[in-house]
């Protein structure tokens, strides 16, 4: 899924462009509150024409009947759109059309396998049900979070019919518990998760007002110089105490595009009046 993280595309495009046969990006046209917001990465086409022929774009498409009770209700209708709006349309004599076996990855756009990750899963057997433990990074790859890896993305394989949809996959539901747990597996330091990682105030703000959480939508935590000290310190925005970061001199544990691309020093290095913002002071 993708909402404004438009950098964060094209490094995963950067970094995944040869293990992966197409990318699906899923685009609403609805923030989870159910407000309207621009299709940013239909909109930025262009930008990624070097990976055009791995890529496939998708417009959720809402249908009559659809009543959310809840934010949480956009996101899972979301998630799903992959497995139920875009699969049966590729069925049939589409090259593109998934094959039994085919590896199937369910992430957010941050949430980036590392390449070998994706060898791996291509060249061996594993779990129908398997988890992706990546390296969780906060506002750059200079703030690395205290705690265990980040539970995210997953991966199964098409199964036809019996295919895990995504909502089940990532939120380990379907069947029985004892089912879920003899299918499940682990694999850790597979790839790299950036959460917050924005290059401006107004990227945040626009997290903020999309969260299913509302309260993280509050005045006091759109504070644009409370937003730029917490990032240039690495702290969490919304003072919640069990989140905490090491900072990390000269990581080079980076996708190559973050590695070697100018554009991207505000990934590595948040230190500085701005904290990497291009919109502040």
């Amino acid at each position: 899924m993708v909402n404004t993280e438009l950098d964060w595309l094209e490094i995963r495009l950067d970094t995944l462009y040869d293990e992966v046969d197409l990318f699906i990006i899923v685009e609403s046209p609805k923030t989870f509150h159910g407000h309207d917001k621009p299709l940013l990465a239909k909109q930025s086409w262009d930008r990624f024409a070097k990976y055009h022929d791995k890529m496939l774009h998708h417009e959720l498409e809402f249908p009559g009947g659809f009543r959310p009770q809840r934010t949480w209700d956009f996101e899972y209708f979301q998630r799903d759109a992959a497995y139920e709006q875009v699969f049966p349309k590729l069925l049939g004599t589409d090259p593109r059309a998934p094959r039994l076996g085919d590896v199937l990855v369910v992430a957010d756009v941050d949430e980036v396998p590392r390449p070998d990750t994706l060898r791996v899963l291509r060249t061996c057997s594993f779990p129908r049900r398997l988890t992706l433990y990546t390296r969780f990074f906060y506002y750059s790859f200079q703030f690395q979070s205290i705690g265990p890896e980040w539970h995210h993305p997953q991966a199964t394989y098409y199964d036809g019919q019996r295919t895990l949809s995504p909502n089940n996959l990532r939120g380990g539901r379907g069947g029985n518990f004892v089912s879920r747990w003899l299918e499940s597996g682990r694999y850790a330091d597979s790839g790299w998760h950036c959460s917050s990682c924005f290059d401006s105030i107004e990227l945040y703000l626009n997290k903020m007002a999309s969260f299913s959480h509302k309260w993280m939508n509050g005045e006091k935590f759109r504070d644009r110089d409370r937003i730029a000290a917490a990032v240039r310190d690495g702290l969490d925005i919304w003072g919640r105490k069990r989140n905490k970061f090491e900072r990390l001199q000269n990581n080079t544990d980076l996708p190559p595009l973050v590695r070697d691309d100018e554009r991207f020093l505000y990934l590595k290095d948040r230190s500085g009046k701005s904290a990497g913002m291009k919109d502040y002071p």
